[in-house]
């Protein structure tokens, strides 16, 4: 029976999740598995990558075969590393206390890249975060400029109508001034000639 190491789908549409599990390779995708030893999330960035080292490098040593997506993700998290590192070890190339140096050095210097990487994409949000705040700032500061100017337009248009409705006024109290005297000044040089 030849075993592989693989993904097992699971999540909901276009939300993946997946499952490392260990599998004959005869059986389906999401079917009937030996031994499950961790997940996988894709959806985050860095993808999220939980793998019990200890039971995967067993199966490793057993032959298991990682499918490729698999083998990419232990070889990110060093299994491969430390599976060529075993072998030496059984082979007596090396000691023991050597590969654990070994493995231990590439750890840390992959623990400082991956920080790294973290560090750089949450630096590149709050940039983009702080990027995205100034364009609305400068978009609302335009806007109230131009609310304040509807309102002096307005303003003006209501002093405008104001004088001239004042004026209106001035003129048809002074028209109606001159037509109270017209008739008085008809009365008077009525009362003249009687």
């Amino acid at each position: 029976m030849a075993v592989k190491i693989r993904l097992q789908r699971g999540g909901r549409k276009k939300r993946p999740f997946y499952s490392v599990i260990i599998a004959d390779s005869r059986a389906p995708r999401d079917g009937k598995f030996i031994e499950k030893i961790g997940t996988y999330n894709p959806t985050t960035d860095p993808a999220t990558i939980d793998i019990d080292n200890d039971k995967a490098l067993d199966w490793l040593l057993k032959g298991a075969q990682p499918t490729d997506t698999v083998r990419a993700m232990l070889s990110y998290r060093g299994l491969m590393f430390k599976k060529h590192l075993q072998i030496g070890v059984n082979k007596g190339a090396i000691t023991q206390e050597e590969a654990d140096k070994k493995f231990e050095a590439w750890m840390k210097e992959k623990e400082e890249s991956i920080s790294k990487k973290t560090d750089t994409i949450s630096a590149k949000k709050e940039a983009e975060a702080k990027a995205r705040l100034e364009a609305e700032a400068k978009v609302s500061a335009a806007r109230a400029e131009a609310i304040a100017a509807k309102q002096k337009e307005a303003e003006a248009e209501a002093k405008a109508e104001e004088e001239e409705t004042s004026a209106e006024a001035s003129e048809e109290e002074s028209a109606e001034a001159a037509s109270d005297e017209a008739p008085a000044s008809e009365e008077n040089q009525e009362k003249k000639e009687d």
